[in-house]
Formats: C-alpha cells, structure tokens, sequence
C-alpha cells in the first residue's frame, strides 16, 4: 500500500484526490499539508515542518507560494514528488530539473492522459500542416483559478513550438498593438468564468479552411486519476524527471 503525503488537501483537487484514494486497494493518504487544517480522515498540518508520519510520496496541488517549501521538505526527506500544481514559474521549473538528481520528480502541466494526446495530436498537426496555418490556443476555466494561461496551454504551445524549432512568438493579448498578425505567432487566449472545469482548443486556420482539437474535462476526477497513478508509479523509482510518457509507457 502506497503512503501518500497529500498537499493541498483541502483544495479541490485534493478533495477529489481523497475521494479516489478511499476507494483504492492500492494507496492510502496518510497525511497532507494545507493552510485549512481541518480533517477528519487523517491528519493535516499547516507546514511541512509539523509532519509527523514517513509517507512514501507526495502529491502537490497546492500553490506555486508553497513550492520552495514543499521542495526543501521533499529533498530532505528523500521522498518522490508529484508536481501537479499549475502556475510554477521558469526558476520553479528549473528547481525541479535539479532536484530529480538527488529525488523522483514527476511533472506535467496536466494530469490528464487525453490532454497529453491533444500536445501530441498538436505537435504531429503542425508537422503536417507546415506554415501555413495561423495557430491560436483557447483555454477555458472556472472563475476561481489564479492562473492564466493555464499551464497546460502553455504546454499545448510548447509542444508545437518544438516541431516549429522554438521560432514561435507567443501571444498573450492583442488590443494594445494595432497591426497584422505575424506568421510565427501563437495566440493563447484565456476565458475564466462559472464553474468550467477545464476545456482547450487548437485552432489551425489557414486558406478557406480550419481544424480545430479540442479537449475537454467533465470532472476533476479524470486529473486526480492521473496524479493517483503517477504517485504509485512514482513510489517504486529511481531519482530521475518523469512526465505522463513514462507513465504511460510503463502500463
């Protein structure tokens, strides 16, 4: 049975992280971390400092404020890391390149195994369509999400800007410039309102045509499957950087 420290237990995702767990033969939460304390299934506490229990790895959906210490903690302690908190900047992101020297460190901007086939299904389209397609990314979400764009957007971008050899100039806002649309852009555009759990669309349009990919998620269950899974896969390996590849491959 695999022991998982659980930050971010009280947030949506954690809640939607413990309701999956209970239900498995597989995993247990033994503790969590969260500014909200209050739990009745295991114990939580308001730092990493206060952990009492030896988890065996720890899942993050908390807040990129919470990086530094989740990491302090992780590396001292020796424990696998699943990152699946959004909105981590390029030092974060750096941070976690180093630590998997020493730790496991398993991160994606999306846990959910359809949106890491849109990246790919994105990636083989530019390929494909070559120049001459305008592409633009729409992300939509709920209207409590601190981040925009959301992570994995900017993933969906990155994937196509290496099939584009990273000429593409990503595009955030256009009503403060008036000119024509540059050929290497990537417009990333991001809708926040009521209670959308998360929806991204591809759009490639060129001469008297468009193709769209979209995906779109129902529930936030199908991203707590996806952490619950990597925490597993996660717990039996080596220091090394994992992403949802290596969790797929090893099924």
């Amino acid at each position: 049975m695999i022991k998982i420290l659980l930050s971010g237990a009280n947030g949506r995702m954690g809640k939607a992280i413990r309701h999956l767990v209970a239900q498995s033969d597989k995993a247990e939460i033994l503790c969590g971390v969260d500014l909200n304390t209050e739990c009745s299934e295991f114990p939580v506490y308001a730092d990493f400092n206060s952990v009492q229990e030896h988890p065996d790895v720890i899942i993050d959906f908390s807040n990129p404020a919470n990086f530094d210490n989740l990491m302090n903690y992780a590396e001292t302690a020796g424990l696998p890391v699943v990152m699946a908190t959004t909105g981590l900047n390029k030092e974060q992101k750096e941070r976690l390149m180093q630590a998997a020297h020493s730790i496991p460190v398993f991160f994606s901007a999306n846990m959910s195994l359809g949106v890491n086939l849109i990246c790919a299904l994105a990636q083989k389209a530019t390929a494909f369509l070559g120049e001459g397609y305008d592409i633009e990314i729409v992300e939509r979400h709920h209207n409590q999400k601190l981040d925009a764009p959301s992570g994995t957007a900017l993933a969906i971008a990155d994937a196509i800007n290496e099939e584009l050899d990273g000429g593409a100039n990503y595009v955030y806002d256009r009503h403060s410039v008036r000119k024509k649309r540059e050929q290497n852009e990537i417009g990333i555009h991001a809708i926040r309102g009521g209670t959308i759990v998360g929806d991204h669309t591809v759009i490639f349009a060129g001469e008297n045509e468009v193709i769209e990919l979209r995906h779109s998620a129902a529930s936030r269950e199908i991203f707590a499957n996806g952490a619950v899974k990597a925490a597993i896969f996660m717990a039996k390996q080596p220091a090394g950087f994992y992403d949802m590849t290596n969790l797929i491959n090893s099924k």
